[in-house]
């Protein structure tokens, strides 16, 4: 049974939502940072990279983090943000430039369905990201940017989500990269009622994108909790701003793999090992994509190639086995490339599927890399397996949209 609760979101004004929105920090390049910095005085950026202002680089994260916090304070002080007097839910969709549209539930959820597995979770996390991103809440008392969580496709809610957005919408603005943005706050009692019934109805949510964030979220609960002698599981660090959407609203590409050097191996070598295990096509100057589940392409000397895995060459134990990055690696890059740890190896990097084989091609032509891999995206149903079975997908699997933009519903802690 899962559940979901309004909240009193801090937001910007009307006007200014547009501005004040943005994209993840890491997201822009040092020189996009700087043009927004320069030209953009109401940007989120101004809040998450406080030393601008004061032109000071070089802090201790402690201090950072606390001018974070003050940057915050004053955008709330001189009326750039609004709290809603009401706890709302936050219906949002995203339509991005090549048309999809992701509606979802901006809503608190409850850390204890994540210890309990309720909220399931299908990568490993880094303690030291969990330590870092806990601590930075801790100090700085919001987190602005919501969980994307998924749930089952459910009709109901969908009819509930689409007579709402027959409404205006508290918030419409279009980004530079031509995704349109609408928000609708609900707090209606018989509607968040219904919305907050049905949830129940829903036996698991999924986590899609923001591991690190829940983690982070339920270490603070757990410190915060700890604290206070007073516990009674109403405040609000017993819960963690999501984005809730059903599966069919997911977008989800591949990351593709490329690799700095074949291992010592020639490039007529390296085929010979890889005919082992794949059935080859040479496909020349012919752009290819894999077209199903167990095949790759790959970009070599110039030539794309498809690769069918031959029958009985490998056997999957289970969810997270059956995998093609993990097939990829337990078959090519461990065996015959030499890279043990995918995470950490600095002779393999990733690139999503949104920059397409396109890219891999070019980074090789450029001789940055010697090959490149391309895989199929995963699909809901794979990455519902995985985390049932409690295991953890490879890292870089999975690149899910939609991104929100930070900045649009904070939740204070």
């Amino acid at each position: 049974m899962a559940k979901i609760f309004p909240f009193q979101a801090v937001r910007p004004t009307r006007d200014k939502v547009n501005l004040i929105a943005a994209r993840p920090y890491d997201s822009y390049t040092p020189d996009e940072r700087a043009s927004r910095l320069r030209d953009n005085p109401y940007s989120f950026l101004h809040i998450v990279n406080p030393g601008y202002k004061y032109q000071k680089e070089n802090t201790t994260e402690q201090e950072r983090y606390t001018m974070v916090r003050n940057r915050y304070l004053e955008f709330k002080e001189e009326g750039h943000f609004i709290q809603d007097e009401k706890p709302c839910f936050y219906i949002y969709k995203r339509v991005s430039n090549d048309g999809h549209t992701a509606r979802g539930i901006i809503a608190a959820t409850s850390i204890e369905e994540y210890e309990n597995n309720i909220i399931k979770k299908h990568e490993d996390t880094l303690v030291e990201r969990e330590k870092l991103f806990k601590e930075y809440i801790h100090t700085v008392g919001f987190n602005p940017e919501p969980v994307l969580l998924t749930y089952p496709d459910n009709d109901t809610l969908t009819s509930l989500l689409e007579e709402i957005m027959k409404s205006r919408a508290e918030y419409e603005f279009t980004t530079t990269y031509r995704d349109t943005h609408y928000l609708w706050n609900v707090d209606n009692p018989e509607i968040v009622d219904a919305i907050k019934t049905e949830f129940k109805n829903i036996d698991s949510l999924y986590i899609a994108d923001g591991h690190h964030r829940t983690a982070s979220a339920y270490e603070l609960y757990k410190l915060k909790k700890e604290e206070n002698k007073k516990h009674t599981g109403n405040e609000v660090y017993n819960f963690f701003m999501s984005y809730l959407i059903p599966e069919s609203d997911l977008k989800i590409y591949e990351f593709n793999r490329l690799i700095k050097d074949l291992n010592g191996l020639s490039n007529e070598e390296f085929l010979i090992k890889l005919d082992a295990v794949f059935k080859i096509e040479n496909k020349g100057l012919e752009y290819y994509k894999p077209l199903k589940k167990n095949h790759f392409s790959m970009y070599l000397n110039g030539k794309f190639y498809s690769l069918s895995l031959r029958k009985n060459i490998y056997t999957a134990n289970n969810a997270m086995e059956a995998l093609d990055a993990q097939i990829l690696y337990h078959t090519v890059l461990n065996p015959i490339l030499g890279i043990e740890d995918v995470r950490n190896d600095k002779r393999i990097n990733y690139a999503h599927g949104k920059n397409d084989m396109a890219y891999v091609q070019s980074m090789v032509d450029a001789g940055e890399y010697k090959v490149g891999f391309g895989l199929l995206p995963v699909t809901t149903g794979e990455i519902k397996n995985v985390a049932e079975e409690g295991l953890t997908m490879p890292p870089k699997t999975t690149y899910i949209e939609p991104k929100l933009r930070n900045g649009i519903t904070i939740y204070e802690y």
